[in-house]
């Protein structure tokens, strides 16, 4: 795959991530701080809410694919997209109870894969989550601070 090819492929994974649909998953997902797999279990049922989980998890799976069968170059992801980090880390922590959940031991694979695989990636990994738990922090002392006026 050349370059070119890979940065067509990119281009074309972020106009999918503009559809409406796409959009609402994706910032419904931002304010998605699941505590358990169970949590996460109980969203994807969820008649409202579970369709915009299954949608990003999966598109983002999807898009790790294509970078482990080589159709995307992974630096080239790695260096134009971040979306895919914050997704992962926010299912990470309960993958195991996941998986065998569902007895799926490859659930999420290709997403663990790309960010396990990048240079520093479980490194910028537990980062990532240090800062999701830092915006969590800060979303509820605004919701407390707004219960209070």
């Amino acid at each position: 795959m050349s370059k070119v090819e890979s940065a067509d492929l990119i281009l074309k994974l972020y106009d999918l991530r503009r559809e409406a649909t796409m959009r609402k998953a994706r910032d419904w997902f931002f304010t998605f701080n699941p505590t358990s797999a169970q949590d996460v279990m109980s969203t994807m049922m969820n008649p409202e809410v579970g369709p915009y989980l299954r949608m990003v998890t999966s598109y983002w799976d999807m898009a790790a694919s294509f970078v482990n069968h080589g159709a995307i170059d992974a630096e080239m992801f790695n260096d134009t997209v971040g979306e895919h980090m914050m997704v992962f880390a926010k299912i990470e922590p309960f993958l195991a109870e996941l998986r065998e959940m569902w007895q799926e031991p490859k659930a999420f694979y290709h997403l663990e894969k790309v960010i396990l695989d990048r240079e520093n990636g479980a490194e910028k990994l537990k980062k990532t989550q240090e800062w999701l738990k830092t915006i969590q922090e800060q979303m509820a002392g605004a919701q407390a601070s707004e219960a209070v006026a």
